[in-house]
Order: C-alpha cells, then sequence, then structure tokens
C-alpha cells in the first residue's frame, strides 16, 4: 500500500488510513482528526507559513484535550507557580514539550500572542522554557495549556528541583561516557605503542591486522556511546540550519572512522583508530568541565534554597498548626523555636529575640529583633520563641525572590556573549570550507616530495584535512563568555550581590559615572535629632500626630526623640494630610493648617525662617507660623570615603543627589571625597539629571534606597538599590545589594569588571589559538591526535581562565 505524508505532522501512514480533504483546490490528507484540525486552526489564523519553516521535519499529533487541566486552575497549583507582576499580571514559567525547531518555537509564540488576554509569551530555544505573562480577567491557565495542546503539544510548569535533577544526571552521564572514552582511550595507547613500534621495527601483515582489530573493538563504544552527545548536538545544530562545534567534532571523528575501517579491511596505509578515541575523549572532559560548571551554579541555587524550612507553626483558632511552608498566606501568625528559620517574612508581634542572618546580609553577629521588628526568610531566630505575623507568601519572601533573580540571571546572555555565539557559528562553516579546500590542495596540487609513495596521497590529504577539522573546534569561543559570566554571577550571589541579568555585568563594566543617593547610601540612613528649638508654645501632641503619619526617615527620627523625650503622648486624627516630595507634610485639624518639612516647603508657604545650619533641618509651622526646629544629622557610612577612592580607580564619575540643603550636601561630599554634589532635588529633577546623562552618551548606574529614588533608578542603565530599601525600589532594581554595605557596591564594579576583563581575554585566547594553530594544521605539521589535545587544551584554558574570578585573582 502506499504511504504519504499527514498534511500537518508530516508523518507518514497508509493512504487508506487518511483523510481525504480539499482546500483552496490544494489536495490534503491528514492522519487523525487532531492534525486536521490543528490545520484549519492555522489556516484560518493566517499562519499556513508553519509549514513552510516546518520544512521536511515532523511533529507530534495533537495530544487529547484532557480534563486534567483543571489542575491548573486550582489555588494550590496557583500559589506555587504563578505570580503576580508590578501591572497586577500573572505570570508563569512553563515547559513547552514536543519543540524540535526553531518552526516549532515560532508557532506557540504566534498562537499564544494572537490569543486575547495573553500580554507576553517568550520561549527560549535551547531549555524549551516559555515566559507567560496574562490576564487572569481574561483568560484561565487552563485555557492557555488547552490552547498549547491544541496545535500538537504540551506544557507543564518550570520546577527549579526538576532543573536540578537534569543537571545532576546529565553531570552522571556525561561521567559515564567520559569514563568509557578514557578506558578506551588508555588500551588503545598500548596497542598503539605495539603498533608504532613495529612501524619501524617491521611487523606481520597478520599481527598488524589483529592490532588494527583490537583497536577497533576498543574505538567502536568510544565513537558511538560516549562520542553520542556529539552526534545529537549535530543532529539538531543541523535540523536548524547550524553548523556548530558538535558537528565539527562528530564528522572529523566519523571520517576518521570510516577511513581506519577501509584500512582494517585491506587498504594501504595506517589506521587512526586511537586518533578517533582521543578526539572524542579530549573534547568529552571539556563538554564534563562545562557540565561541571553549570551544576555548580545550580548547588549555588540549592544552597541558598536549603536556608528554608519544609514546613511551618501556625496559630489558627488559638491552635497550633503544622502546614507546608507554601500554604502560608499573608496576614497568618507563626510560631517560631529558638534554631527554627524563618519560612516568610514578617513582623514580630510577641516576644523578642536575636536572630542570625548571615544568609542573607552576610552579617555574622546576631540582630536583636523585639515587637514591631522586620524579620525575613532564611534567618535563624537564636535564643528565644517569638510570634510574628506574616507580611508576604512563601512564593515572594526575599529567600525566594534571590533564588528566582538567581535563576534568571544564569539564564539571560549579555551582548558579547550574544556576538561570541554569531561568530562561532558562521566560524564552524567556514572551517569546513577550509578543511575542503586543504584536502583539495594536498591531494591535487602539493609537490611529489611530501610523499612516500603516491598511494599515500590521499591518506595524507585525508588526515590533514581531519586535522584541520579537529584542531579548529569552537570549543573555547563557545565556552570564552558563557562559563566566565557563569563563575561570575555565581561569586556575585556569594557575596550576597544579586544580578537580575547576567548582562548587567557587561553594562557595570562599561559603565562610566556612578550616581549615589545621600541618605542611606553614602550615610547609614539613621538620622538623630542633635538640637531641638521651639519658637512658640504649641501642642507637641500635633507635632507628633503629623509625623507619625510618614515613614520619611526624618519624620521617624523626630517621632523618636518625641517618644524619648516627652511623656504622656497621644495621637490625634488629621485631616486632609498630604506628602510634598523632597519637601516634607502637611495636615490640618480642626481648621488649623500643619506644616513640616524643609527650607524648600517654607519658601513655598512664604514662611520667614534661618537657614544657616549644615545639618539636615526640620522646621515645623502652625498656621503659617515658625513654632519648632529640629536639627538632624545622619552617620556617615565607616568606610565611604575608601570605597568612593577605590571606586574612582574604575575611571568612574561619582556623583551625589540629595533631596536634602546644600549645606548638608556640601559637608557630606567632602568628607568623603565625591567632587559633583547636587542638592534640594526632587524625585523628578534627580531623573531628569540622569535622562540628561544618557543623552550625553553617558553609561549611568545609580545606587539608591528610598521610595524617591525609584523614578530615577527606573532611568539609570544600571539601576542598584540597598537590600533594606523599599520595595518599589528592590523591584525597579537591576541589581540588589543585600548587606545594605558600600562594600558591597564596591565588589559589585570589582567582579563586573573582572568577569568582563576575563571574558575579552578568554575571546582573544580563542581567536588567537585558531589563527595560529589552523595554519599549522593546514600545512601538515599536526596529526589528529595532538589536533584533539590542543583543541581541549585551548578550551581547559579558557575555564581555568574563567575560574580565576572565584580565585579572586586578578
Amino acid at each position: 500500500m502506499a504511504e504519504i505524508n499527514c498534511s500537518h505532522c508530516h508523518l507518514k501512514f497508509e493512504k487508506e488510513q487518511m483523510i481525504p480533504e480539499s482546500i483552496d483546490d490544494k489536495e490534503l490528507y491528514f492522519c487523525c482528526n487532531g492534525c486536521q484540525g490543528v490545520y484549519h486552526l492555522l489556516h484560518n489564523e493566517g499562519l499556513d507559513s508553519f509549514y513552510t519553516k516546518l520544512g521536511k521535519n515532523t511533529i507530534n499529533p495533537p495530544k487529547h484535550l484532557d480534563e486534567n487541566v483543571q489542575k491548573f486552575d486550582l489555588d494550590s497549583f496557583q500559589k506555587r507557580f504563578i505570580k503576580k507582576t508590578l501591572q497586577g499580571f500573572s505570570q508563569i514559567d512553563l515547559i513547552i514539550e514536543g519543540i524540535h525547531c526553531a518552526a516549532c518555537v515560532w508557532l506557540n509564540e504566534k498562537i499564544l500572542y494572537s490569543t486575547d488576554g495573553i500580554i507576553e509569551a517568550n520561549i527560549n530555544f535551547t531549555n524549551y522554557k516559555a515566559r507567560i505573562v496574562w490576564d487572569d480577567s481574561k483568560i484561565k491557565l487552563s485555557d492557555i495549556i488547552l490552547k498549547i495542546r491544541s496545535i500538537g503539544y504540551d506544557a507543564y510548569p518550570y520546577d527549579s528541583n526538576i532543573a536540578d535533577e537534569k543537571a545532576t544526571k546529565a553531570k552522571r552521564d556525561y561521567f559515564m561516557r567520559m569514563i568509557v572514552a578514557v578506558f578506551g582511550s588508555m588500551n588503545i595507547m598500548m596497542l598503539g605503542v605495539a603498533k608504532y613500534s613495529g612501524f619501524f621495527t617491521g611487523m606481520d601483515d597478520d599481527v598488524k591486522a589483529m592490532v588494527h582489530f583490537g583497536e577497533f573493538i576498543l574505538t567502536t563504544p568510544v565513537l558511538f556511546y560516549s562520542g553520542w552527545v556529539f552526534f545529537r548536538g549535530g543532529y539538531y545544530g543541523l535540523k536548524n540550519k547550524i553548523i556548530n562545534m558538535d558537528f565539527l567534532v562528530a564528522s572529523g571523528a566519523t571520517l576518521t572512522y570510516i577511513y581506519s575501517m577501509y584500512i582494517l579491511f585491506g587498504g594501504k596505509g595506517e589506521s587512526y583508530f586511537d586518533s578517533v578515541t582521543m578526539i572524542i575523549t579530549f573534547v568529552l572532559v571539556g563538554k564534563y568541565l562545562e557540565v561541571i560548571g553549570k551544576k555548580s551554579a545550580v548547588d549555588t541555587i540549592d544552597k541558598i534554597r536549603s536556608s528554608l524550612p519544609l514546613d511551618a507553626t501556625i496559630i489558627k483558632d488559638g491552635t497550633k498548626q503544622s502546614i507546608s511552608v507554601d500554604e502560608i498566606k499573608i496576614g497568618d501568625i507563626l510560631e517560631l523555636k529558638t534554631g527554627e528559620i524563618a519560612p516568610v517574612d514578617g513582623t514580630i508581634i510577641s516576644g523578642n529575640a536575636a536572630f542570625d542572618e548571615s544568609s542573607i546580609t552576610g552579617e555574622s553577629l546576631p540582630i536583636a529583633k523585639t515587637i514591631g521588628d522586620t524579620i525575613l526568610s532564611g534567618t535563624i531566630n537564636t535564643n528565644s520563641l517569638i510570634r510574628y505575623q506574616a507580611s508576604k507568601d512563601f512564593s515572594h519572601s526575599t529567600i525566594s525572590s534571590i533564588v528566582t533573580l538567581i535563576e534568571d540571571s544564569l539564564t539571560s546572555k549579555s551582548e558579547i556573549e550574544k556576538k561570541a555565539n554569531e561568530i562561532s557559528k558562521s566560524f564552524s562553516a567556514t572551517i569546513l570550507s577550509i578543511a575542503f579546500l586543504t584536502f583539495l590542495g594536498w591531494y591535487f596540487l602539493a609537490p611529489e616530495l611530501f610523499y612516500a609513495v603516491d598511494a599515500n596521497r590521499f591518506e595524507k590529504a585525508f588526515i590533514v584535512m581531519i586535522s584541520v577539522i579537529v584542531i579548529a573546534c569552537p570549543c573555547a569561543l563557545s565556552l570564552a563568555t558563557p562559563i566566565a559570566s557563569l563563575v561570575g554571577i555565581s561569586e556575585l550571589a556569594k557575596n550576597g550581590l544579586i544580578f537580575k541579568e547576567g548582562r548587567f555585568l557587561e553594562t557595570m563594566a562599561k559603565a562610566n559615572v556612578l550616581v549615589v543617593d545621600k541618605t542611606g547610601t553614602i550615610t547609614e540612613g539613621k538620622l538623630t535629632v542633635t538640637n531641638f528649638h521651639k519658637h512658640k508654645e504649641f501642642d507637641i501632641n500635633l507635632l507628633y500626630s503629623l509625623v507619625s503619619s510618614s515613614n520619611h526617615l526624618i519624620s521617624k527620627a523626630i517621632k523618636s526623640y518625641l517618644e524619648n523625650h516627652t511623656e504622656s503622648l497621644k495621637f490625634i486624627d488629621l485631616e486632609e494630610f498630604r506628602t510634598y516630595d523632597a519637601k516634607g507634610i502637611s495636615a490640618t485639624y480642626n481648621n488649623i493648617s500643619l506644616l513640616g518639612g524643609n527650607s524648600s516647603l517654607l519658601n513655598d508657604y512664604n514662611i520667614q525662617h534661618l537657614n544657616n545650619s549644615n545639618s539636615s533641618i526640620f522646621y515645623f509651622a502652625i498656621d503659617n507660623q515658625l513654632v519648632a526646629t529640629f536639627d538632624l544629622e545622619d552617620i556617615i557610612k565607616k568606610d565611604a570615603k575608601e570605597v568612593i577612592s577605590k571606586l574612582k580607580e574604575f575611571g568612574l564619575d561619582i556623583v551625589m543627589l540629595t533631596g536634602d540643603n546644600n549645606n548638608v550636601a556640601s559637608k557630606i561630599s567632602s568628607l568623603v571625597g565625591i567632587d559633583k554634589a547636587y542638592a534640594n532635588l526632587s524625585p523628578i529633577d534627580k531623573a531628569t539629571y540622569i535622562d540628561d546623562l544618557k543623552k550625553s552618551g553617558k553609561i549611568v548606574v545609580m545606587a539608591g534606597d528610598g521610595v524617591n529614588d525609584a523614578l530615577a533608578l527606573s532611568k539609570s542603565d544600571i539601576a542598584i538599590s540597598m537590600g533594606n530599601g523599599a520595595d518599589i525600589t528592590i523591584a525597579t532594581s537591576d541589581v540588589i545589594i543585600l548587606d545594605n554595605s558600600l562594600q558591597g557596591l564596591l565588589k559589585s564594579f570589582e567582579i563586573s569588571n573582572k568577569t568582563y576583563k576575563l571574558i575579552k581575554q578568554n575571546l582573544g585566547i580563542s581567536l588567537i589559538y585558531n589563527a595560529v594553530t589552523i595554519p599549522i594544521a593546514m600545512a601538515g605539521y599536526v596529526i589528529p591526535l595532538v589536533a584533539a589535545l590542543s583543541m581541549s587544551l585551548s578550551s581547559l584554558l579558557v575555564v581555568g581562565n574563567s575560574l580565576r574570578i572565584k580565585n579572586g585573582k586578578k
């Protein structure tokens, strides 16, 4: 019976079993109703070009639309896998099953983007991980899964535990393949000693044939088992029209194997089975080191994740219950005993204790916490039982957010890495062309003096071609950027520095302007009142109520001062409360106007006052009459001057922006060595200043920790927030310094610059290596064995150079 291809999945079936149909005078045949339905779906959506992109590739027929998709809408599932974006949309990472080629990625993205309610759908072709953002009010997750299944694919949530299992499995798999390759190589070397001894002293043809057969037995499992990873990688590369490193290794080893088989079965010349095993072994060692590097990155994440418990004790209806950490809700009351780890962020409501925060901030000494203080997930209660109220669920807690950010940064690529990948793609095709031309040159043009006998002409030309293919493998070029970036990101994470994307390493290394906020960045952010001047008698409770209504650092400092120096304070309900950006606050009480803030705010209301202090000044006025003045000072961080000096060594132009007055700004900047300082700036002024810098061609990094810095941070090329900064600041930042230290800021620049420098060194090593070794190989001075060793050594050199980041060497 005749077999024909299904018009959708392209699989072959007997014609009699197919479903015939005619669309637009075009004869079509489908293997099942599912394929027929998908074809109509794509045709109606105008996506027929999918079949052009698919070419001769085959795909799986559509899956049945199971009822079990309802599990994706369960609360328990959504709490575990779904996050909320800043805009309030839902977000999930899915693994799309059934993707075989770029056409599959294109089809899935097109279908998802054309679905009402889906905001974003990006699929990573290398690992088939899809990030989907959607509007819950328009579409449910189960409908999205059904949409994916309707076109022949399936989806399940990305789970970091699965990723860890796969990384461990890959490491074990590569290790077993490497063991087989090493075993075969060591034994074939012993046979090689006999063969090459016989080459100089003489060897019977029968003995020589036995040696060749022994080499064949040892080489075959090495090529087809140990070397399977290269065949697989080369196959998928060709399917996507890419000639990659795996294809070069597989083709070089296979051609050498075939030629050696020809010699084994009676051809004239020497076999090169030993070269086949060495090519596979040496390159596999490089691959194994790469897998170890990736597993090391996963282990870094595991170490952070392992600091969290699996269950927690909550107080509900007066009784204690043990629940999974995934089930904790905002507002739940949790009990934490001595030695236990906080599973989520929250606020203490009962008891006091000291907490070990070294896993988050790196602080070695325990921090005392009492009622009203915030505790972070991943920190350890060291000495007393407490109860606290959860302010975040598990997936949004501090430690979980850190893990997510590190995972995202490890999968992102810098611009220099993207460029290197593009070079390596065209590089492989160029090398194959050079190798083929080398073969033709040696076979047809090389003088006779290069050959012992004319019969060896083909063998010599063939072996030189193989040497060119093997020695020029772009392993080092392919490893140059990802390995260095991987080590850099992992090292940053160990130092409490979270880069949300790997590409920020390159941007920070290229930065030429660092903008810093004053309060909380250069200073400790802990204002204290140094002087209190009462100009007129007034009800102190009015001031206390006004500052209690604000979370600003100055308001908190004054509130604390009043509580420590005044008895019987009481809170009064104020009306018409208002905040003025970078100026102050106002309110009313029984038609009395209350005003508190800096000199700029008083100028707006034409209130007379003096401003001749080098401290921050808070003015309090009632009915536009100044009644009290507070002088406040903030402690400069002890290492600020030293860090600023070292940061200047990176060629950075350092600028301080603050909403404080000129006197304070000048005093702080001169003490720490900052040459440029701008005062009395609103959040919009700060953002405008950064915009102007970028328009002039500067690459700007900004560090800040307050809500008033959020706008300016969003305008900078790299936004750095201190770990104790406001949630909105951290959300808009690219880099988070968990321990809130200026040393962390310095370390960010040090590791970024070192990583970028080593990336450029790695690229230089790989390019110089190829520029030197390829001509030598073309000239016939390198045998395949030495070519494989040389290529592997270049990869090891790149890996070793990248590890200098981890070892702290310059």
